[in-house]
C-alpha cells in the first residue's frame, strides 16, 4: 500500500513538470500515473546499476552526473510510455530536476 501511495504522490510532480515545461508532453493524468510507476521501477532496478558503473565520473563531477543519470532515465521512460514525450536531453534534465525537487518537498516530512 505504501508503494501505491508513493506512486500516486509522485504522479503530481510528473504531471506538473509536464504542464510547465515546453519540451515535455503528457497526454493526461493517467499517463502521469504510468510514468511515475515506470520511473519508480527504473529507479529501483536500473538506477543503482548505472550509479555503480559511473562512480568515478560521479565523484569527479561532485555528484552532478547523477542529474544526467536521472535525465537518461526520463528519456527511457518517454520511449516506453505512450502519451509521454520528451523532446531532447535538456528538457529531460529540467524534467528530472523539477520532479526530484517536488518529490523531495512532498516527502520532506518523512
Amino acid at each position: 500500500m505504501y508503494f501505491l501511495t508513493r506512486i500516486i504522490l509522485s504522479s503530481f510532480p510528473v504531471f506538473l513538470a509536464g504542464w510547465i515545461l515546453p519540451g515535455v508532453e503528457i497526454r493526461n493524468y493517467l499517463t502521469s500515473l504510468l510514468v511515475a510507476f515506470v520511473l519508480a521501477l527504473l529507479n529501483i532496478f536500473v538506477k543503482p546499476l548505472l550509479v555503480f558503473l559511473t562512480i568515478p565520473i560521479t565523484i569527479l563531477t561532485l555528484g552532478l552526473f547523477l542529474l544526467v543519470i536521472n535525465a537518461l532515465l526520463a528519456l527511457i521512460v518517454s520511449d516506453i510510455v505512450a502519451g509521454f514525450y520528451i523532446q531532447n536531453f535538456w528538457s529531460a534534465l529540467w524534467f528530472s530536476l523539477i520532479v526530484s525537487i517536488l518529490n523531495y518537498l512532498i516527502n520532506a516530512d518523512k
